[in-house]
């Protein structure tokens, strides 16, 4: 993939690594669309980064997709990447049963439903276009649950699944697909965790962990796994049961707590 000249549209792109990948894509050049739930960090984003350009969308709502897809398509036809970055991340305590129907799924309509809805939403403004992508950002996750995340991380392997079908579907045209699979990224995600939730684990600087991605993206690499996400994929491979355990120490302190 060449990574100048481009048009590129960013999912949940007013923080985190969304917000990182709009730095670095416009350092590189191109035209860089960003979107949000809140259109307040929208607009300080805006403010700060000279260049970006912002449309408040939730992914999570097929007529608020139509209405962004109408609008890219009249503004910006030329569009030829597509980042599905939006997604949140909830501990969630399974023999808690205050969660309302709604909270309890709200991650598999924004992690999941978004974007599938996107990609179908956008394909046919990516198809037939040189240098066409769209990455799912999925997570190290998506190989081996973290319990205290059990939705989440059942989005992200759901996630990983699509984007392999999606990859398979769309090799006879000129869409690249490609998954980033981040790590434990420090971000604003990261916040609601207690720090013994975390023990064993050394979040990724976010530069770090965008830099990962831009090399593998440059070079054609599919499947981006940095730091360890790599790791994570490999254990759950060869030493699934004792990776799970690790991963579940947390759950004691949640029932604790709770």
């Amino acid at each position: 993939m060449n990574l100048s000249n481009n048009t590129i549209l960013i999912t949940g792109g007013s923080s985190g690594i969304g917000l990182e990948m709009a730095k670095e894509f416009l350092k590189r050049n191109n035209k860089v669309i960003i979107t949000g739930r809140n259109a307040e960090k929208l607009q300080k984003v805006k403010d700060k980064l000279e260049g970006v350009i912002t449309i408040q969308s939730d992914v999570s709502s097929p007529e608020e997709i139509k209405k962004l897809y109408q609008q890219i398509e009249k503004d910006f036809p030329e569009l030829n990447i597509l980042i599905n970055n939006a997604g949140i991340m909830c501990t969630i305590n399974l023999q808690d049963h205050k969660l309302s129907d709604d909270d309890l799924t709200k991650e598999l309509d924004i992690n999941v439903k978004g974007t599938i809805w996107m990609n179908d939403a956008f394909m046919p403004l990516l198809k037939g276009k040189d240098n066409a992508a769209t990455v799912t950002v999925s997570s190290g996750l998506a190989f081996m649950p973290l319990p205290i995340s059990p939705v989440y991380c059942a989005s992200k392997a759901a996630l990983h699944s699509y984007t392999l079908s999606l990859r398979a579907q769309l090799s006879n045209t000129t869409i690249k697909v490609f998954e980033l699979a981040p790590p434990a990224t420090d971000t604003e995600l990261l916040s609601q965790f207690h720090e013994e939730d975390m023990k064993g684990s050394t979040p990724m600087p976010l530069k770090d962990m965008v830099a990962a991605f831009l090399k593998g993206f440059s070079k054609d690499k599919h499947e981006i796994c940095p730091g360890q996400a790599s790791q994570l994929k490999f254990m759950s491979r060869f030493f699934p049961g004792f990776i799970l355990k690790v991963l579940s120490k947390p759950v004691n302190r949640m029932h604790k707590v709770g």
